[in-house]
């Protein structure tokens, strides 16, 4: 914005601007500067990595297959019926959950009809946790969030909300409770 407004001047001095047209442009330019400033405002959360992506499919052996042969995921949590998760990214030794899964559910046939592909949600983990200011963010933002159920997740103080994205998916921000978070649990 400085050096707008110096070229401005420069072109108002010289004579290649009148006066009205320096002040309609500097106008023009502090609007525009504030518009701006207010459409990219600062995010509410910073994102870390993705979680998981839940995906819900007719046959989750097949598709474990075709996951793990094709582009190396490796399988996890199988329990040879209708669950597993396929893991990738980074291994960090923090004790954190920290690789990134894809959940593959075939879910229960209803009324003999087969199940349509589909992903279910895509969870994200938060940088620095706190389960009062996420949901604070969150309803100050419009939702209603949906506080994971006690259990969901197998990393210890593993804690998340559910909202819906602009298109109706369902998003779970998450993240780890730490010390002195109404969620945490001593380990």
């Amino acid at each position: 914005m400085e050096a707008l407004v110096a070229r401005l001047l420069t072109d108002f001095e010289s004579g290649r601007m009148t006066r009205r047209e320096l002040i309609q442009t500097l106008a023009l330019a502090a609007t525009a500067g504030a518009a701006g400033a207010n459409a990219q405002t600062a995010p509410a959360f910073r994102t870390a990595r993705l979680d998981h992506i839940s995906y819900q499919v007719p046959d989750y052996g097949r598709t474990r297959d075709f996951y793990a042969g094709l582009i190396g995921m490796s399988v996890e949590a199988d329990n040879h019926k209708d669950y597993c998760q396929l893991q990738f990214g980074e291994v960090h030794n923090s004790g954190a959950r920290a690789r990134s899964f894809l959940s593959l559910r075939t879910p229960a046939s209803q009324g003999g009809q087969r199940v349509t592909p589909r992903i279910d949600h895509l969870a994200f983990t938060i940088e620095n946790w706190e389960t009062s200011r996420v949901q604070a963010e969150l309803e100050r933002r419009g939702f209603k969030p949906r506080l994971a159920p006690a259990g969901d997740g197998d990393t210890p103080n593993y804690v998340s909300f559910y909202v819906p994205d602009p298109n109706g998916l369902e998003l779970q921000i998450s993240g780890i409770a730490r010390p002195g978070d109404s969620l945490y649990k001593r380990p």
